[in-house]
């Protein structure tokens, strides 16, 4: 028996993943809140990036921006959010992420230098390379008509 029970402890099952569409919301959130100050302009642009992005209905984008700030709330690591997104986005869909994080971040008209960190830290673990995190950032900043990076 005890035996059994050291085997168990020795090969930890497979982690779930959490849902993709929680782990996009939750770093959109977290890359909002990044300045100490998330208000309605960074809302509504990660409304309209994740109904964009999910098709989603009004209520459905609604409940997932709210389970996505109770997340963030109690996020301590950025990690299992990343893995998912690694795992179950495609190459162009994590450049199409860190793009839509640039967004948010562009959103208040400012770059905060930690929203700029934050993107760089989530492109490094969903292996975004430096080249295509810049190019995102200038896509997003034109369409913010901020200065270029």
């Amino acid at each position: 028996m005890f035996d059994k029970l050291t085997r168990l402890l020795a090969k930890p099952g497979p982690q779930a993943l959490p849902d993709l569409r929680l782990s996009v919301a939750v770093l959109l959130v977290e890359a909002a809140r990044q300045d100490d100050h998330f208000d309605a302009q960074e809302r509504a642009v990660i409304a309209q990036l994740l109904t964009r992005k999910f098709a989603l209905a009004p209520g459905e984008c609604d409940a997932l921006l709210a389970a996505a700030e109770t997340h963030a709330d109690q996020m301590v690591q950025l990690h299992g959010h990343t893995s998912a997104i690694f795992a179950q986005m495609t190459p162009d869909e994590r450049v199409e992420l860190v793009e839509m994080l640039w967004d948010v971040a562009y959103a208040d008209g400012v770059l905060d230098p930690e929203e700029d960190l934050l993107i760089r830290r989530v492109a490094g673990l969903i292996a975004v390379t430096d080249r295509e995190r810049v190019l995102a950032k200038q896509r997003a900043a034109a369409r913010s008509r901020q200065p270029p990076p």
